[in-house]
């Protein structure tokens, strides 16, 4: 048994989305968004659920501040719906969507927890992928005026802006593989989204520099960086490839690095950059968080068209069948503390799904207690080691719409029951109070 002592300025926080968690699609003005669109879709989502209803936190926001409040929780990262406030993709604001993140952000302030908003977490108005999503320009420059619009109203209540949750999953999953909303599988427009989504990241920054506020901004990403399955060479520069393609075009540019030549003259893959577009991009921030979840093994395959292929793993895996890596979390920490010359990072995601019985009104999930307490011994191997890391979320704040699986997989640390609303704390909300307050050994 051990006790791992963080100082006492580290960040602690849960996070959410909007469109997991929300609920209440239609009420308010809000308009449909590209996640209501794709549940739409046979067999898109698993057992044909949708987020119409989710953990129904519109409604019940003031309850789960109290809980995360009981918690000790000093943080709450959720993302603003862009169609609840500008329900046409731009133009006429909607205010009484602006109202529901105001009433959230006072409720925070008033138990004491910090507001992390994030900008956007892939629900595009459908009215803007009807011109062409993420794969057409004007998208970016739409994006800006929404992050301007949020930066004037909200930004009184938010203590620290995201402005894009994890664009490798909108441009990849969303374009390239079609596991997400759009669904839409084709790799041109794919890496048309990643320069775009890119280039909508630095435009906000730069509205947001001409706001007047103050407060930290950043992103988020989900770095891949998967490990060689061996100690050749070869399988070496397979995880070469495989950081460069799902990390590194995202990763270097925001720090004035362009996009990786592995990906440019060995995959031949081009990106739509006009003139000025990397100096926007590369727009100076606050800090970089990062979304950890696995790690896999790769080897060389010129076959493939990233020139690599997923091996199996040995290690535990979860019940969507990502193995339990948390040295990965680690290598990634360090790396990102490299790459950036030591900006502040964050942990905004990390946690895993579970297979999760409401018994006598408890879960006792020590499955992921023991999870989190492995990835939290990384975290702080990686502050011993000098990384700059400034704060944990643990992900996610209560069970919710996840995407593709529906609601067959819980990521929670309270427990949703979807038929009553009802919420329960699981045993890793206990324990995650517990490591907050420092009196915790595991």
């Amino acid at each position: 048994m051990q006790k791992i002592e963080f100082d006492k300025d580290f960040l602690w926080g849960c996070a959410t989305a909007s469109y997991q968690v929300e609920g209440a699609i239609d009420e308010d003005g809000r308009q449909p968004s590209i996640w209501d669109t794709f549940c739409k879709k046979d067999g898109a989502i698993l057992h044909g659920d949708d987020g119409s209803i989710a953990a129904d936190q519109y409604h019940r926001y003031k309850e789960d501040v109290q809980l995360m409040s009981e918690l000790n929780f000093q943080a709450y990262r959720f993302s603003i719906a862009w169609p609840r406030v500008l329900p046409e993709g731009r133009g006429e604001v909607n205010q009484k969507g602006l109202a529901y993140y105001i009433n959230l952000s006072k409720e925070l302030h008033l138990k004491g927890i910090k507001v992390v908003a994030t900008l956007y977490h892939w629900d595009l108005p459908q009215i803007l992928q009807d011109e062409g999503g993420w794969a057409v320009r004007s998208t970016a420059y739409a994006f800006a005026d929404y992050a301007k619009v949020c930066f004037e109203a909200l930004g009184p209540y938010v203590d620290q802006w995201i402005t894009l949750n994890e664009p490798f999953c909108a441009a990849y999953l969303g374009y390239l593989y079609g596991e997400h909303a759009p669904g839409i599988k084709n790799p041109q427009k794919a890496f048309q989204a990643v320069h775009y989504l890119n280039l909508a990241h630095g435009l906000a920054v730069k509205e947001y520099k001409k706001s007047g506020l103050r407060v930290p901004i950043g992103t988020t990403l989900n770095p891949s960086l998967p490990r060689p399955a061996s100690r050749k060479a070869e399988d070496e520069k397979a995880a070469l490839y495989a950081r460069s393609i799902f990390t590194d075009v995202f990763l270097y540019p925001l720090v004035g690095k362009g996009y990786p030549k592995e990906v440019t003259e060995d995959m031949h893959i081009s990106f739509p950059i006009l003139d000025g577009d990397m100096e926007i991009i590369a727009q100076p921030i606050d800090f970089i968080g990062i979304n950890y979840y696995m790690e896999r093994a790769v080897v060389l395959d010129e076959t493939k068209p990233f020139l690599h292929r997923e091996v199996p793993s040995w290690q535990r895996a979860t019940n969507q069948d990502w193995p339990i890596v948390p040295y990965g979390l680690l290598r990634i920490l360090k790396y990102f503390d490299q790459v950036t010359n030591g900006l502040a990072l964050y942990i905004t995601e990390n946690g895993c799904a579970n297979d999760d019985v409401l018994q006598d009104g408890r879960v006792h999930d020590h499955f992921r207690c023991d999870y989190l307490n492995e990835h939290l011994a990384a975290c702080k191997k990686a502050i011993d080691e000098g990384v700059n890391l400034k704060g944990y979320f643990v992900w996610s704040f209560m069970d919710n719409f996840e995407w593709a699986w529906g609601y067959s997989r819980r990521f929670g640390i309270v427990y949703v029951d979807y038929e009553t609303q009802e919420r329960f704390p699981k045993d890793s909300a206990y324990m995650m109070r517990d490591i907050i307050s420092g009196y915790c050994e595991y």
